[in-house]
């Protein structure tokens, strides 16, 4: 039985539209459709990776470079300055709800704490 297409490869293949918000050769940035926040931008790999679990050590330089590419879209987002959050949800129980590894991005206004 085929697997269901994962929504965000089919963003990175530009199956599906999605507002970008950054790109290079192995990750994109576009705001998230149900935003929680003001800047609600998700940092995904272009590489399939469901879970922050599965990843390697062969992984760690993606890794590093997506919460590189948060911290400019913090920037690009003009959040950088009153401060933003960078999260990871890993699993159902923390909310990861698309089967892609992604970083969301959230400012904009005062978040509360965790």
């Amino acid at each position: 039985m085929d697997q269901p297409k994962c929504i965000f490869c089919s963003i990175v293949q530009g199956e599906l539209p999605s507002k970008s918000i950054y790109s290079d050769d192995q990750c994109i940035a576009f705001n998230d459709i149900n935003p929680v926040a003001n800047v609600h931008v998700l940092v995904i790999p272009r590489e399939h990776v469901t879970y922050l679990t599965e990843t390697t050590k062969q992984h760690e330089k993606l890794l590093g470079h997506l919460m590189r590419v948060a911290a400019k879209v913090s920037e690009q987002m003009g959040t950088s300055e009153d401060g933003y959050r960078v999260s990871v949800n890993q699993g159902v129980n923390a909310g990861q709800i698309v089967d892609h590894l992604h970083l969301h991005v959230l400012g904009g206004e005062q978040l509360n704490s965790l």
